[in-house]
């Protein structure tokens, strides 16, 4: 059994959105601020704080 990293941990089977390698960004369908996303990418997009919100969220407990 191959090991997960922390990243990986509570995301197995998710699928993230491409980084976005400069302007214009995707604006975070909770908060309207930019993400790291392109807006060219169809999906649910989240800045970095409330990525990081729905990760505390939903957080794997163990």
């Amino acid at each position: 059994m191959s090991a997960a990293s922390d990243d990986d941990y509570c995301t197995l089977g998710t699928v993230r959105p491409p980084k976005a390698d400069g302007p214009p960004y995707a604006e975070c369908v909770l908060c309207r601020e930019p993400t790291e996303y392109p807006t060219s990418y169809k999906g649910i997009t989240l800045c970095p704080v409330c990525e990081w919100r729905e990760a505390e969220r939903t957080a794997c407990s163990g």
